[in-house]
């Protein structure tokens, strides 16, 4: 299994939690992050020098980093965040470091590909895009989401988005129907599996199937297509969603996707019948596997998760 190739999708923690896992199960693990982050060191970054936000990409490639000395100590380092009362508080090393090589190289992917070099990544990370992007969300139900008439308003901003303490119902790209990075669209027709989640939904998930060129090459690869839940709803941004609601308003902001496997820990599903139904719809079956950590939180364990992979890649079933 060490040559299948497979294509990780999302941003922030969750993609990183996935990555963590599939460089456990083959050597040939690319990631496509999102690039609309506009908060903390990112967002500083962005704004000041006019790059994409680097802090998920940071991510995924720590999460890339092996399990040895090299590894363990580049992870730390590349997330690392600077404490002080100066301009440097909060910003992470390793967007820093990953910003100076995009401007002494002048091409993204290409420091990007010199990071991980350095930190020994077990895989290649790529922008879904080679422009930063924005947010927009219709918001329901929150004082601050709506106006004097009691209709939804839109929000912008990724941290908007993912505060958003009303229901978000749909989320689009600003610019709208940008250009994909060309690297990432030839990684997912390339792939033998394409994995969507688990991640913040509508912030770092959805997002990838709107940029036109990345949402083609999804329909068209002859990879399979997984999609692993996450363990709770997000506070905010998915408060209330249920596992199949997840499902459905993937559906809605991807006309015609259809999956192969849907992943979830049989804990966070109330309604089994429900998402099997919700499944089916995309052409998918759904898998079941204990994923979460042992103690409980909402987190996947890299080490149950790079299992329920395996036996899904291995055999297509769990």
């Amino acid at each position: 299994m060490s040559e299948l190739r497979v294509v990780a999708l999302g941003g922030g923690h969750g993609l990183a939690a996935s990555l963590s896992a599939l460089r456990r199960v083959t050597g040939e693990v690319t990631a496509v992050v999102t690039v609309a982050d506009d908060g903390g060191s990112s967002g500083r970054l962005r704004r000041e020098l006019d790059v994409l936000p680097p802090g998920d990409l940071r991510m995924a490639l720590a999460a890339l980093c092996g399990d040895d000395e090299w590894g363990r100590t580049w992870s730390r380092v590349v997330q690392h965040r600077f404490r002080s009362e100066g301009d440097l508080h909060d910003h992470a090393v390793g967007n820093l470091l990953i910003v100076a090589l995009w401007e002494l190289l002048g091409d993204t992917v290409e420091g990007l590909d010199w990071v991980g070099r350095l930190l020994g990544a077990q895989g290649r990370v790529l922008p879904m895009s080679l422009e930063p992007l924005d947010l927009e969300a219709v918001v329901h139900g929150a004082a601050e989401g709506e106006g004097d008439d009691g209709q939804p308003q839109t929000v912008r901003g990724q941290v908007a988005v993912a505060t958003a303490s009303g229901r978000v119902s749909h989320v689009s790209l600003v610019p709208p129907s940008p250009a994909a990075c060309p690297e990432a669209v030839q990684a997912v027709l390339d792939a033998d599996w394409v994995v969507l989640g688990p991640g913040s939904w509508f912030s770092s998930v959805i997002p990838h199937l709107l940029v036109p060129e990345l949402a083609s090459a999804l329909r068209q690869t002859a990879a399979r297509r997984l999609v692993a839940l996450n363990l709770a709803p997000q506070p905010g941004e998915t408060a209330g969603l249920s596992p199949e609601a997840h499902l459905e308003v993937l559906g809605q902001h991807a006309p015609g996707l259809t999956l192969d496997v849907v992943l979830a820990d049989p804990k966070t599903v109330p309604d089994l019948v429900a998402l099997e139904r919700v499944a089916a719809d995309f052409g998918a079956r759904l898998a079941l596997a204990a994923v979460g950590c042992v103690d409980g939180s909402p987190s996947h364990d890299p080490e149950l998760l790079a299992a329920a992979y395996r036996d899904i890649f291995s055999s297509g079933r769990i």
